[in-house]
């Protein structure tokens, strides 16, 4: 699964964290997490198994604590698999360090918790409005978190195979309608040359569900939850537009066009050429221009109605609020927002850079380069997921609706069942008010 697991599964932070917050809306107290001196910072990071990103970490904090001698950080990293359960722990026993990273889609849960703490990123060199919003978490008007980087999900075909099959390569300003699409699978899907017309990529777990498979509900003219107040589900999930789209989406296996599960490895299926069409991200883009060159086609997500939608938000760094020295904390943060940094992460991760200036110093990405589309989607089409601290549960149901209505639920009555089970939370949490 390339590094799409490992940008997307931290999601099961947020559904543990849930458990924890769900069963009381937490303070903060601890007063041990910046060190025994006072200005010892300590830094928490997903990222020990992962060297590249990891090492962008580290040069950082080494910079920093060059720079200056009032404060000092030390990171303590982790790899991602205990990570879940160190963060969750500490959170608990109101023992988060001052500094720490979390996915962005979770940053509302959390500060709804009194976990993270409102930021002034004012002193940084770069602006936060200069960033792609989906690299900036806020919550009740306030700034709780920031990334380096985004990804955005598009589909990848080759130039030969749609050319062969007379089939329009789309653009992002004429991307593909729903009928267009639909005409291009059954044209694929009639030569019996591929195993796989379209390959979504649903044999993976967790958060990939919500992350890839609201969007195109969101363009269907459905979505998770009523944005207008987050507090209900009803008529968003499960109204008109959204039993459209969860037909289509099951109409996608019974046609043939794509398999209910997909292999363990849907990026080696295309790149070997039993799949036409892939449904991924920009993670696959270098591996998949390595493999075939200028054939490559990248292609902008599919306007089923409401325009082409993909996801927003990624890793991102915020401050816990039991730090007891948050002016450093915050002094490390900003600190780390210069351009050189955004850069280095960006092409650690062979990620999108969260603002224009470090998109042009990353190959691919610069202005007319062949990467160049990642940054535009991200810009035009990118909607970050809820912005509400019940964003685990909700995403947790629809994952669990998604592949139910793949394996053939009745879509209405799963559709209907999911938005009670989330009403049902939002309710018994009192709307995730604060002050719970």
């Amino acid at each position: 699964m390339e590094s799409r697991t490992r940008r997307l599964a931290v999601s099961s932070i947020a559904a543990l964290a849930a458990a924890t917050l769900v069963a009381g809306c937490g303070g903060s107290g601890s007063t041990g997490s910046s060190g025994a001196d006072g200005n010892t910072l300590t830094l928490w990071t997903h990222n020990a198994g992962n060297a590249a990103e990891y090492g962008v970490v580290k040069q950082i904090v080494k910079d920093f604590n060059a720079s200056q001698s009032k404060y000092k950080v030390k990171i303590q990293a982790f790899p991602q698999g205990s990570y879940n359960d160190s963060v969750v722990a500490a959170a608990s026993a109101k023992k988060l360090p001052c500094i720490l990273d979390v996915d962005g889609p979770n940053v509302p849960n959390w500060a709804w918790g009194g976990y993270l703490a409102p930021l002034d990123l004012s002193k940084g060199k770069v602006a936060v409005k200069d960033q792609l919003p989906s690299t900036v978490a806020t919550y009740q008007d306030k700034t709780y978190a920031f990334g380096f980087y985004d990804v955005a999900l598009t589909m990848y075909s080759r130039k030969s195979v749609l050319k062969k099959y007379d089939i329009r390569v789309p653009t992002l300003d004429k991307p593909w309608t729903k009928d267009e699409f639909m005409d291009a699978l059954a044209k694929i899907k009639a030569s019996g040359t591929f195993k796989n017309t379209l390959d979504l990529g649903t044999g993976d777990p967790g958060e990939w569900w919500p992350y890839a498979y609201s969007p195109m509900l969101q363009s269907f003219g459905g979505d998770l939850i009523d944005r207008s107040d987050h507090k209900s589900a009803k008529g968003a999930l499960n109204g008109e537009k959204a039993v459209e789209w969860g037909k289509w989406f099951r109409s996608l296996v019974t046609k043939g066009y794509a398999p209910q599960k997909s292999s363990k490895s849907p990026a080696d299926d295309f790149r070997n050429g039993k799949t036409a069409i892939q449904w991924d991200g920009s993670w696959s883009a270098q591996a998949n221009t390595d493999k075939f060159r200028s054939d490559l086609a990248i292609l902008p997500p599919v306007d089923f109605g409401d325009g082409p939608k993909i996801g927003g938000a990624s890793w991102q760094w915020g401050m816990s609020s039991s730090c007891s020295n948050k002016e450093g904390a915050q002094a490390y943060l900003n600190f780390s927002r210069q351009t050189k940094y955004f850069v280095d992460f960006a092409k650690a991760t062979g990620t999108i850079a969260a603002t224009d200036a470090a998109a042009e110093q990353v190959k691919g990405y610069e202005t007319g380069g062949q990467f160049n589309i990642f940054l535009k989607a991200a810009q035009e089409f990118a909607v970050v997921r809820p912005v509400t601290p019940a964003y685990p549960y909700i995403s947790t149901v629809f994952a669990k609706t998604a592949r139910d209505i793949l394996a053939g639920a009745d879509v209405k009555g799963a559709l209907d069942q999911a938005a009670s089970e989330i009403d049902n939370n939002l309710s018994t949490n009192n709307y995730y008010s604060t002050g719970s």
